[in-house]
């Protein structure tokens, strides 16, 4: 009895261990966002993070208590190999988890979760911001792991359970059941009413150290729990009071409204544009108040257009910029709708409206258009055509996310000629990629690869316009630039913060009336509308999007991050943690509560309307 009763502690203890040490390796792997920090608020990470390896360690070690039970009767010969394989299996899993974890964290900046496999749903693409010494780094890692972790577990562990059965059956089965109750209140988390959550782990202001405390498995297990019953998340408030602080923030009357006061276009029936630009920030753009000198063609063309230069993405990822830029609907930020197309086939889009006007509606993407359900996506947002990477030559696609952005604005300034023959109006949807990570692209003016990356996007469209505005399809056309999401730079910039999400918005072209600036707070969700209202075309089903341009129109702005979300407005900023449940930016902190609210309001509505779609 006694070495069965060992064999569960010493299997509980040493997933504990397994999972301590991978901490202080997780810190060492981001040791140039580890710097600033002491040794003691290292030793914090590992011993706040404990509760949770706790947690691990039991599920861990419930099916070797299972087996242990079933070995007081029978023969522990066979028990020993399937611990082998038990073990191997495991090993595998959390080596694989740790180290995928370890490399993604720099891109993501949070630990792993089940939005690993909406990416893995294309491999090429999902390993395409990854560099191949960075891969195979973390492959020989992950190897080294999986040996060393069954190696301890077949040397130390396993020849610790008896082979024999025990005399003591009843009371060493008495004995697994009340281990059994011990692991249960390990892997709740304990005894009082919470159970076990990411947030409990979380002791620092610095949400670095908090995401270092985080066990990567426990993460990515809890996860699963979160991405169906949407309704019933995020509940703050009685249903009464949720309607009384969403009702101003998108009021009916802006909805419903179809015409626009404030009118900057010739023509109601232009050719459009959409120029969707990866990962620009408004932090590299001059005229959106960012560095000097990065993209000196966005600039020169903000002094011919309407320049919006304070717009903010709602969101941190392509697809949830897509659904907010082309559906006008708010980013979620515990999902992506764009994994549901049973979901987002049901929300309304520009090509949708548009083609109700009797628009031809197309896009062009360089990449693959399978990733992250892209395909699926556009088709349900109701566009005729698509073109991507499978389009272009193997010769023209160099970039490991595809054909870079030289090439496809030359095919898009192709396709627009090809459509003067055509009578019919056309809105076409072009996403840049080359400004994505890994940024390596065919050109070298600055050292930053970021930068770099953005100036050779910069290039490429000023080129393209210089050309199409010397044919006639410039005379009726609206091109909308703008970004899917911003990108943490500086690199200081932590993910949370506003300016994360400040983003570039440019509307240029021949049917626009004169040039100006709106330096109204808006979101990325707005452009729908407000687009749709300047063409008087019918905007009532986007309940999410706002025209700017209404007497209506409540100035503020939401976003949103990995579990949590920012909201702004005149009386200041404030950012919430929903891990946590507490605040990470208030300033000023008076009014700070009532914009949480607000923000909260939106989250709780956003996921009510995600459930019952």
């Amino acid at each position: 009895m006694k070495k069965r009763l060992l064999f569960i502690l010493y299997t509980f203890f040493a997933w504990v261990l397994v999972f301590a040490i991978q901490k202080p390796l997780f810190l060492l792997y981001h040791h140039k966002l580890a710097a600033n920090h002491s040794f003691y608020e290292f030793s914090q990470v590992v011993l706040n993070g404990l509760k949770l390896d706790v947690t691990m360690a039991g599920y861990l070690t419930s099916i070797p208590l299972l087996l242990t039970l079933i070995s007081i009767w029978f023969s522990g010969e066979k028990m020993h190999t399937v611990l082998k394989a038990y073990f191997a299996v495991i090993a595998i899993i959390v080596a694989l988890i740790f180290t995928v974890d370890e490399a993604l964290y720099g891109y993501w900046k949070f630990r792993l979760d089940s939005t690993i496999f909406f990416y893995l749903e294309s491999p090429r693409n999902a390993m395409a911001s990854v560099p191949i010494l960075a891969f195979l780094l973390q492959f020989i890692k992950t190897v080294a792991f999986v040996v060393l972790i069954y190696w301890f577990f077949r040397r130390f562990i396993i020849p610790v359970l008896p082979k024999k059965p025990t005399v003591k059956k009843w009371q060493t089965l008495l004995t697994g059941i009340v281990l059994g109750g011990l692991l249960f209140i390990a892997m709740r988390g304990g005894v009082t009413t919470s159970t076990a959550n990411v947030g409990m782990v979380y002791f620092s202001k610095d949400q670095f150290l908090n995401h270092a405390a985080i066990n990567p498995c426990f993460s990515l297990l809890t996860s699963f729990s979160k991405q169906e019953d949407f309704s019933s998340q995020f509940q703050f408030f009685t249903e009464e009071k949720r309607q009384q602080l969403f009702s101003p923030l998108y009021p009916t009357s802006n909805i419903t409204k179809t015409g626009n006061s404030n009118k900057l276009l010739k023509t109601n029936h232009p050719n459009i544009l959409m120029i969707i630009l990866e990962g620009i920030s408004a932090n590299v753009v001059e005229s959106t108040g960012g560095e000097v000198g990065i993209t000196p063609n966005l600039n020169k063309l903000s002094e011919e257009g309407i320049l919006f230069s304070n717009m903010y993405a709602n969101s941190f990822r392509t697809d949830r910029g897509l659904v907010s830029i082309l559906n006008g609907y708010l980013a979620q930020p515990t999902a992506s709708i764009m994994k549901y197309p049973a979901k987002s086939q049901t929300l309304p889009s520009i090509a949708k409206s548009l083609r109700n006007e009797g628009y031809e509606t197309d896009v062009l993407y360089g990449g693959d258009i399978n990733f992250t359900n892209m395909k699926s996506f556009f088709f349900n947002s109701g566009y005729n055509n698509l073109t991507s990477d499978v389009d272009f030559p193997v010769s023209s696609r160099l970039s490991k996310w595809g054909a870079d952005d030289d090439v496809t604005f030359e095919r898009l300034y192709d396709d627009i000629l090809n459509k003067k023959e055509k009578r019919t109006s056309w809105f076409s949807t072009f996403l840049t990629l080359s400004s994505h990570e890994p940024f390596k692209v065919p050109y070298n003016r600055l050292k930053h690869p970021y930068l770099n990356s953005v100036a050779f996007t910069d290039s490429c469209l000023g080129d393209f316009v210089e050309k199409i505005k010397k044919t006639p399809a410039w005379d009726n056309l609206l091109i909308i630039f703008v970004s899917d999401h911003g990108y943490p730079y500086p690199e200081t910039l932590k993910e949370y913060e506003p300016a994360r999400y400040h983003i570039p918005c440019l509307w240029i072209g021949g049917a626009i009336k004169s040039p100006t600036v709106i330096d109204k707070q808006i979101n990325q969700t707005d452009l729908a509308a407000t687009l749709l209202a300047q063409l008087d075309i019918n905007k009532q089903e986007f309940t999410f999007s706002r025209d700017i341009f209404s007497t209506d129109y409540p100035e503020f702005v939401f976003y949103t991050f990995n579990n949590g979300f920012g909201f702004i407005d005149s009386t200041g900023i404030s950012v919430y943690d929903n891990t946590v449940e507490a605040p990470l930016i208030e300033k000023p902190k008076t009014n700070s509560n009532y914009r949480l609210n607000k923000g909260k309001a939106i989250l709780q509505t956003l996921y009510q309307d995600l459930g019952g779609r």
